[in-house]
């Protein structure tokens, strides 16, 4: 947020934010198909109609958080030192978005299953894949030996496509199994793919 930003646009903001928590608590204790919106803006306190002065719909909310985990990511890469190459700056910029996920585990896991799951979300999911490569590929691109140019752009963007599909495999195989660690799973897909050191 910017200091452009109006008390009313905070305001707006904040009663978006906890909408958003009241929906993904929603959605991981009953998934997001039988989760309805009127159960979101009952949780929030709000009637249907003021639900919808704040989001389009269900899949809102869910992209605008997929997005926000994404651009963490993001400015996690843009902060880590800049002689640290591609792949393990990747893997260290994905370390506070798991970790979040492993403390909040009771949320995240079913919330991981569903984004699978849920025949209405594989659009929302596939979207935030294609944004978040689209925003991880430029900090990627300057990380990568060689000239910059075409060929540079399209190593970086296979690079972070190949990042995020680990993280989301690896996301996937801990959502399935309680006894493991998303860390240690992500670790070993990334290094599947290339050294992580």
């Amino acid at each position: 947020m910017g200091p452009e930003m109006t008390l009313r646009d905070h305001a707006r903001e904040a009663i978006r934010d906890e909408v958003a928590k009241h929906a993904w608590t929603l959605f991981a204790a009953h998934g997001y198909e039988a989760t309805t919106v009127d159960q979101i803006a009952d949780a929030a306190g709000m009637s249907r109609r003021t639900f919808f002065r704040y989001f389009a719909g269900k899949d809102e909310l869910v992209l605008e958080r997929l997005v926000e985990s994404g651009n963490a990511i993001a400015t996690a890469l843009e902060q880590r030192p800049a002689d640290e190459g591609a792949w393990p700056a990747l893997r260290a910029a994905f370390s506070a978005s798991v970790a979040l996920q492993e403390e909040h585990h009771r949320k995240s896991r079913p919330l991981q299953l569903m984004l699978r799951a849920e025949p209405a979300l594989r659009a929302t999911a596939e979207t935030r894949r294609r944004l978040w490569v689209e925003r991880l590929a430029p900090l990627v691109a300057v990380r990568l030996p060689g000239d910059a140019g075409a060929t540079r752009d399209v190593r970086a963007a296979a690079v972070a496509a190949s990042a995020v599909a680990c993280l989301e495999t690896a996301q996937v195989a801990w959502a399935e199994d309680a006894g493991t660690s998303l860390a240690a799973l992500l670790d070993e897909a990334m290094g599947a793919v290339a050294p992580l050191s």
